[in-house]
């Protein structure tokens, strides 16, 4: 059988049809990662497929510090908060699928252009291609942050909407798993953890052939469970923070999650805290370039991510800029004394102020 479908339809019904004790937990491993692998190679072909810029105006070049990308049902209000937000021009009507095509706005907050990205409603099938839900998702996978949305009178919805970004191989709210993986060139499959697991050496051994490996040393960090390991497995699993948003709190009375944002797109109410998460979520962070003939001063703010280091912020500058740059004298919290001497592996954080030496 060539079609992944097919395949996939076969391997589920063996899965099934399989009685799971300790005795078959290694072969059912097998499969769900057989079966795992197969759906990674079938979206791995629709993003490619999507992209390179054609794809019916799908092909949204990423642009500012960030880019954020609202997913919800139709008729959510997902365009109205875009024009609430940025200088979009999104089609706004009363009826569902008005977007047909990702509409991008910009955003300036705290010195930050942060790019919204406005897509077609999301449904249920949508990873079977239901309302352009593949191109969706595409563009979805491809977000520093997910505005899941709403309105006050289909929270429930809220749980479709997760299956299919999670269908999608996205994970929400989830860091990436803990392992260590290191090819060698023989020795077999080493399993290592100073936690005890739950999966048995050989079903994760099983797990690891299945995608290929043959000789390697694997370091457990966490517990691990099947669908955990497969996707530590997996080179098409997308970890992303999101924020759920609940809109047109002006018409509805239903009570106010916790969990929830709860706005109203269309009077303003609750977007001052909204876009105060939307920061947070980011991880974005000020600091200010010194220049060598000035006093420190917060007259030059640029926006970086944290974890970045001294050294990625020069190379952002330029190229030529960054060469033969090795250190930079900072100002700020964290700076033990003033114009502190500091290597350019140092991280950032908000507020500093740097010169580089």
């Amino acid at each position: 059988m060539t079609d992944f479908g097919e395949q996939i339809t076969a391997i589920e019904k063996e899965i099934r049809e399989t009685p799971y004790h300790k005795g078959t937990e290694h072969h059912i491993g097998k499969l769900r990662a057989r079966l795992a692998r197969l759906k990674d190679r079938q979206l791995e072909g629709e993003v490619k497929s999507k992209g390179g810029g054609g794809g019916g105006g799908y092909g949204v070049k990423k642009q500012g510090d960030a880019t954020v990308v609202l997913i919800g049902p139709p008729s959510a209000g997902k365009s109205t908060l875009i024009n609430k937000l940025t200088n979009a021009e999104s089609k706004v009507a009363a009826y569902a699928f008005t977007t047909v095509s990702v509409i991008p706005g910009m955003l300036k907050y705290n010195d930050a252009y942060i790019q919204i990205l406005d897509v077609p409603g999301l449904i249920e099938g949508a990873r079977q291609g239901k309302g352009r839900g593949r191109e969706v998702l595409s563009v979805a996978r491809g977000a520093d942050l997910l505005l899941i949305m709403t309105d006050v009178d289909r929270v429930e919805i809220f749980e479709t909407l997760i299956k299919e970004l999670e269908d999608a191989g996205i994970r929400i709210n989830t860091a990436p798993p803990e392992i260590r993986i290191e090819k060698k060139l023989q020795g077999g499959i080493n399993i290592q953890s100073n936690l005890p697991q739950t999966l048995s050496k050989q079903t994760i051994k099983e797990i690891a052939m299945e995608y290929g490996m043959r000789n390697a040393d694997i370091v457990l960090k966490e517990k691990f469970t099947l669908e955990r390991l497969l996707d530590a497995f997996s080179p098409s699993r997308e970890y992303l923070p999101a924020i759920y948003v609940v809109n047109k709190i002006d018409e509805g009375k239903n009570p106010r999650a916790e969990n929830y944002f709860h706005i109203s797109a269309e009077t303003g109410e609750g977007i001052e805290n909204l876009l105060k998460e939307i920061w947070g979520q980011l991880k974005l962070v000020k600091v200010y370039l010194v220049r060598p003939d000035e006093d420190p001063s917060f007259n030059n703010p640029t926006i970086a991510k944290e974890g970045t280091s001294l050294a990625q912020i020069a190379e952002s500058i330029g190229p030529d800029f960054a060469q033969g740059k090795i250190a930079a004298r900072i100002w700020g919290s964290s700076a033990q004394f003033p114009g502190q001497e500091v290597p350019l592996t140092t991280k950032v954080s908000e507020g500093l102020q740097l010169r580089f030496v």
